[in-house]
């Protein structure tokens, strides 16, 4: 059993991701607004701070943690570049410095597939690159570390892509294009939640990076 400390916890995946690692045994800590505890599920501890600032509950990660960082913005799109440094980056950063001041084992971070050539890497270049920065900081930071790098994540409200996986058929029979069409592939919600959790059974050592495939194949 680990105790894993979660951000982001009654967002899209979170909701999903805590009540599996609590089928799996492990004691989950989510940080939370004060006011939403009561959308955590029954038996996950509350801890209640602003995952904008580290300092509101760096004292309630402890050394040994397994420390997962959801933070994000929503529905990701170019008109929210702005949101995306003042939220997913600001809170990333956060999370990194307080975990390393906390001394925990192992910080999973959910990050995005890049490079993306073409349209839809011009599109999400601020989404990127606020990730980037985020996984810059991971690699220099002496955490050891999974990053998980998904594209986009197929579930509830989320189904639009579908219409696209005839495209993906073509790109991945064309050599030229393979490489770009497996990195940016389409996930599902329920490989994602199960990447997570087997992640938080197999800590890294060192920095691990998983991209589509391996978040495809994880467990």
């Amino acid at each position: 059993m680990r105790r894993v400390f979660v951000t982001g916890g009654t967002g899209y995946i979170g909701r999903r991701l805590i009540p599996a690692l609590m089928d799996q045994g492990h004691r989950v800590v989510a940080l939370v607004r004060p006011g939403s505890g009561h959308k955590l599920p029954l038996g996950c501890t509350a801890v209640f701070g602003d995952a904008l600032d580290g300092a509101t509950y760096v004292e309630q990660v402890r050394h040994g943690d397994t420390f997962v960082q959801l933070v994000g913005v929503a529905h990701p799109s170019p008109a929210k570049a702005e949101e995306f440094v003042a939220i997913d980056q600001k809170s990333g950063m956060a999370a990194i410095h307080a975990a390393k001041n906390a001394g925990i084992a192992h910080f999973i971070y959910v990050s995005v597939a890049h490079p993306a050539p073409g349209v839809m890497g011009r599109m999400m270049e601020a989404y990127i690159a606020a990730r980037s920065v985020c996984e810059d900081e991971l690699q220099v930071s002496g955490l050891n570390a999974t990053i998980l790098r998904p594209w986009y994540v197929l579930g509830p409200g989320h189904r639009w892509p579908y219409v696209l996986i005839p495209f993906y058929w073509l790109a991945e029979h064309i050599p030229s294009k393979r490489d770009s069409a497996r990195r940016l592939g389409l996930v599902t919600l329920e490989q994602m939640v199960t990447a997570l959790a087997h992640s938080v059974e197999h800590p890294a050592q060192g920095v691990q990076v998983l991209e589509v495939p391996a978040i495809r194949s994880s467990g």
